[in-house]
């Protein structure tokens, strides 16, 4: 971390903002309205929702990237939140976005499920990067802050953020898997990301694995101990302090889906999407950004092999596969969308009447509204990740179904699934083992149905998105360990 360190310059005067979120992306939208003008709107995120009554009641400050390269804002304020941006360049998004975070630590962090690319320029780019957001975000702190640091892309910003600010409370929130040591051990700056952590007082992550996990490449790369989930540090001045490693599952705006799936308007949208669809007895739905880690290739060839052998037929069952577009400069996201929609071609070549269809093959992005009435059409829903740190679709379909029966079939490898254990739960590796969930939720009974999702649908009620952030900033203000936080208390897990 040296060369950052001595990038990182002078501390910057301080800010008049005691909870101050650092994010990739700004909290809002840019809008082109019908007379060709623009404007901004908040961001839908589960994240921005559950913060910004916080960040409205406590003068709070979001730093991040306003989505166009090259461009210069001030900072700003809108819907009663302030905002202030940081530039990046169309190289700066190559190298430190593309590059680094997607096609170097996102590949890494689940699992190597494709192969990460190793580019020193990548990772000089990202350092600078996190220098830029640090230095903003040291400059709109008010002194004795709270900061709260959001995901992989920003991960050396807690200690260049503590460099320039000591006197500051530093959080760092981890979205996505952090993966077993000897998966991390690969990246040639493992150290100096760790090293970046670290420089949180409070490091979050979605499940205890990943906490066991961190503190394994912590131990084995960097000689600390995690007792009791804290570890001491050297503070800059001759002491110490305590680095703490939690896990808080991060979850949904339950209110919103909830009050979306009781909309007529919706309701009916959601009885016009199976007639659409044919009226098929059974409308399986698969919902996930195009990604090699949601395991959607693995789900197709399960439906196709339950067509092939009978076990399915496409008069009575239809897959509804959502995939929104994502990294779509990312090659290995070039050549997954190719390889999709073949396999779709082929089932739908195969298997199509002219009355129905296998497949509905949908790449695009829709409104939640538009998603809610999925959710309510869709008999079975289908999330098969590979690897996912949470997976907020799977409790997005238990909030629209409200209790009232649907059958959710889900990845082991999601970390949804140590909350919702009442779901079917697969290797999503092992397509006979998919197969067979496929069918017994098809044939489910309806009170079987409704029992577990009414048993899903009360545990995501009481740890909605909302409960996440204020148990989060609460433990990072000092207070204790929430004990009714997570529901997987059966014992620690250990790394994989």
């Amino acid at each position: 971390m040296e060369r950052a360190e001595h990038r990182v310059g002078a501390p910057p005067e301080p800010g008049d903002y005691d909870l101050v979120v650092v994010a990739n992306r700004l909290a809002v939208d840019r809008v082109t309205d019908p007379d060709g003008t623009s404007s901004w709107r908040r961001s839908p995120g589960g994240l921005v929702t559950a913060l910004a009554p916080i960040m409205a009641s406590r003068e709070g400050a979001w730093v991040g990237w306003g989505g166009v390269a090259d461009e210069a804002l001030e900072p700003f304020t809108h819907d009663g939140m302030h905002l202030v941006p940081v530039e990046l360049s169309e190289q700066d998004l190559t190298e430190y976005y593309e590059g680094f975070s997607n096609s170097t630590l996102w590949p890494l962090y689940h699992d190597v499920i494709a192969r990460p690319a190793f580019h020193r320029q990548w990772w000089d780019t990202y350092l600078t990067v996190n220098v830029r957001f640090a230095r903003a975000a040291a400059a709109t702190a008010a002194p004795n802050a709270t900061v709260w640091v959001q995901d992989y892309q920003l991960q050396l910003v807690p200690r260049l953020l503590r460099r320039l600010r000591p006197d500051v409370r530093i959080g760092y929130f981890h979205h996505i898997p952090f993966p077993p040591v000897d998966i991390y051990s690969q990246l040639p700056w493992r150290r100096s990301l760790l090293e970046g952590l670290l420089g949180a007082d409070l490091i979050g992550f979605q499940r205890r694995s990943d906490v066991a996990n961190f503190a394994g490449s912590v131990r084995r790369l960097l000689g600390g101990s995690f007792r009791s989930g804290a570890l001491n540090v050297n503070d800059g001045h001759g002491g110490e302090r305590a680095v703490t490693a939690e896990a808080f599952p991060i979850s949904i705006d339950v209110a919103t889906i909830t009050a979306l799936s009781r909309d007529p308007e919706v309701q009916a949208r959601s009885r016009q999407i199976r007639e659409e669809l044919g009226n098929p007895n059974t409308i399986l739905l698969g919902v996930d950004r195009l990604d090699y880690t949601k395991g959607i290739r693995h789900r197709i060839k399960a439906f196709a092999e339950l067509l092939e052998d009978g076990s399915l037929d496409v008069e009575d069952v239809c897959l509804v596969q959502v995939a929104s577009p994502s990294r779509e400069n990312v090659g290995p996201y070039q050549e997954l969308r190719d390889d999709i929609e073949l396999a779709v071609g082929r089932v739908n070549g195969t298997y199509d009447t002219m009355g129905h269809t296998a497949i509905r093959y949908l790449h695009h992005s829709y409104p939640v509204e538009e998603m809610v009435a999925l959710y309510l059409a869709a008999d079975v829903m289908l999330v098969t990740a590979l690897r996912d740190g949470m997976n907020l679709v799977a409790k997005e379909y238990v909030a629209a179904r409200g209790g009232k029966g649907g059958v959710l079939v889900l990845s082991e490898f999601a970390g949804a699934s140590d909350q919702l254990r009442k779901a079917l739960l697969i290797n999503p590796h092992d397509i006979d083992g998919m197969k067979d969930a496929i069918l017994e939720a098809v044939a489910m009974a309806p009170q079987e149905a409704t029992k577990r999702m009414r048993s899903m649908h009360r545990q995501i009620i009481t740890h909605d998105v909302n409960k996440w952030s204020q148990d989060f900033l609460g433990r990072l203000a000092g207070g204790e360990q929430a004990a009714d936080r997570q529901e997987h208390d059966a014992g620690p897990e250990t790394p994989r």
